[in-house]
């Protein structure tokens, strides 16, 4: 083996041990390790956001002299660094306004456009075809499409805040109502519980590849 892998190897296989330690407790050694993946994690993003953001969309841009392009940016810029003093603080909010204005839409739009209008697209091919439906087909599809409906419906219904109650107190909503929404919880334990066990599966593949990963190591260092 090179000496450059042996000695990666090492520096992978010590901190994994020190990681590992955590299960003791909280100790120094495993904030040491937690200190160098903070500092490293935050060192790369700077790097990454110096050399494709402030360097090929404000700096580069000004050299060349296409300085209209950038005026916009750089003004925003300029204000929010101006976040740092208290006494110009409020000037700041002008270019953080933006950003999470541009945020939000971004989301929102994802959302709609990634999950609800692709669920809604997939649950209509499932209805599309009558005639395989009639001759029995397509009834399986023709499940599934009314199921994931169903469950879309459902679970918007549960999420639901504007409801307005009577003066005895209820809820002012039919039992048909009430039941869809109980029926929306349910879908979204489900979604929830789905995603728990693919976080937790994902996790025991790591602790398993880790384990290996010492287990060789040991092997090697030992041979």
């Amino acid at each position: 083996m090179p000496t450059s892998d042996l000695i990666w190897m090492l520096v992978s296989f010590v901190l994994t041990i020190l990681v590992f330690s955590y299960i003791l407790g909280d100790n120094p050694v495993f904030r040491v390790v937690l200190a160098i993946l903070v500092g490293t994690t935050a060192g790369y993003l700077t790097v990454v956001l110096l050399s494709q953001v402030v360097l090929q969309k404000l700096l580069q841009p000004i050299l060349s002299g296409n300085i209209f392009l950038t005026a916009i940016p750089l003004i925003l810029s300029l204000l929010l660094l101006m976040k740092l003093f208290p006494r110009f603080s409020r000037v700041g909010n002008i270019p953080m306004a933006f950003l999470v204005g541009a945020g939000a839409a971004v989301v929102i739009g994802g959302a709609i456009l990634g999950t609800l209008i692709t669920q809604v697209s997939a649950s209509i091919t499932q209805f599309s075809s009558w005639k395989e439906i009639a001759s029995g087909n397509g009834l399986i599809n023709f499940l599934e499409g009314g199921l994931i409906l169903f469950g879309t419906i459902a679970s918007l219904l549960y999420f639901q805040f504007t409801i307005r109650t009577k003066k005895d107190g209820s809820d002012g909503e039919s039992f048909l109502v009430n039941w869809i929404r109980s029926a929306g919880k349910f879908f979204i334990i489900i979604t929830l519980g789905a995603m728990f066990a693919g976080v937790f599966s994902a996790s025991i593949t790591a602790l398993v590849q880790r384990l290996a990963f010492l287990w060789n190591s040991i092997q090697t260092l030992i041979g």
